[in-house]
């Protein structure tokens, strides 16, 4: 979900890279991994409808998989986060975001709950040591602190190595069904469960980042070789990083780096959702002031999706109130969508601008293009919900 990328000789390789590069992938540096683009001759475009219509298999391995665990660790990630985790029910997910002081998004992340004392926690691969050093001190503070001394602390253990597959599209359930003994159907979407696939007993949640109904499999070091040969067969396409953006972006979800960074607030990010009701009250997590301001008086700016005529507006793009000077906003995310034909992006305007059927209109290319304030997600969900 991150979009910062480093130097060639640095690259870290996630632990399906020589399968990659056997599949005949095209490799490119992407939040400081050497990532697949796509693979042989079929082009983002091609794997996009594929995953749309069937069924593609992506590599998230370079995100970052932690867990956490001890008897006051809910109180811990509920300092860190503003979700409400105490009501969250054991193998069930949500997202959420890692605030700094300012109430600023450090990260985008999914928690999910195993048990009152254990949690499952992805984060990006391109906020890495942003996130781990965070994790580090704010663990520290925590240990350190009334709590934890009568109630017990908290652990954290990153599980290095490990592999992460999405499998995703309306056909991923007929073809993971096929694998496991396990009655998917009772895996609705935001549940996980540990499943008997082929041998290997392995995490799986269901959900995903592209829209579609679909899982994202957990899989120890020694075996993420094997498992992604398993689910690489036909009608599954191997789909890379080209495929995942258009594919996000029409299911209206961020990217970090793009669409969110440590000077956006949940709520001008439209996340709100994820800050809980009793939490908004009680305002005891790391950023709260920040929240509660944009909550009371309406955030200065709000993310937005549109639609833009003519040519895709691209990230950095400006946008001006129509037949004015004034700018109101900026392109966070843009493409020309391959579901709907034609050109859709994802922005900030200011507060007042942000009603839907709005016309604003974009610099593209030093040419202003009319556009239409659109709701997200751009292209329906198809979530499994039993």
């Amino acid at each position: 979900m991150a979009s910062t990328s480093t130097s060639g000789d640095s690259l870290r390789k996630t632990p399906l890279y020589d399968f990659h590069v056997a599949n005949g992938a095209k490799m490119v540096p992407f939040a400081g991994y050497s990532m697949p683009l796509a693979y042989g001759n079929v082009g983002a475009v091609a794997s996009h409808h594929h995953v749309r219509n069937s069924v593609g298999l992506f590599d998230v391995g370079h995100m970052v998989q932690s867990n956490f665990r001890g008897p006051t660790v809910t109180a811990f990630l509920e300092w860190l986060t503003p979700s409400s985790l105490k009501s969250l029910a054991p193998y069930s997910s949500t997202l959420s975001v890692l605030l700094n002081e300012r109430g600023g998004i450090i990260d985008d992340t999914v928690i999910t709950k195993h048990a009152e004392d254990a949690y499952y926690v992805v984060t990006n691969a391109g906020r890495r040591d942003r996130d781990l050093a965070w994790f580090k001190e704010k663990l520290a503070e925590w240990n350190a602190g009334e709590k934890a001394k009568t109630e017990g602390t908290v652990e954290h253990e990153v599980l290095e190595g490990w592999g992460l597959l999405a499998l995703q599209g309306p056909e991923a359930a007929q073809y993971l069904q096929g694998l496991t003994s396990f009655d998917l159907r009772e895996l609705t979407f935001g549940k996980c469960a540990f499943v008997p696939i082929e041998g290997f007993n392995l995490h799986v949640a269901r959900g995903g980042y592209t829209g579609e109904d679909g899982f994202e499999i957990s899989i120890p070091p020694s075996q993420t070789v094997d498992v992604a040969q398993l689910l690489s067969k036909p009608p599954v396409q191997l789909t890379g990083l080209g495929a995942r953006d258009s594919l996000r972006l029409e299911a209206g979800m961020c990217l970090y780096g793009q669409d969110l960074d440590e000077d956006t607030t949940p709520v001008e990010a439209g996340l709100t959702w994820v800050i809980g009701k009793d939490r908004r009250e009680s305002g005891d997590f790391i950023g709260a002031e920040g929240v509660r301001k944009h909550l009371k008086e309406g955030p200065p700016r709000r993310r937005v999706g549109l639609t833009v005529e003519g040519a895709p507006a691209r990230q950095g793009a400006k946008i001006f109130a129509p037949s004015s000077e004034e700018q109101i906003g900026v392109v966070t995310s843009g493409i020309p969508s391959p579901t709907l034909g034609m050109n859709i992006a994802m922005a900030y305007v200011q507060n007042g601008w942000h009603k839907k059927g709005t016309e604003v209109a974009v610099d593209v290319r030093n040419k202003l293009r009319k556009a239409v304030l659109t709701p997200m997600p751009f292209v329906p969900t198809r979530y499994y919900r039993g």
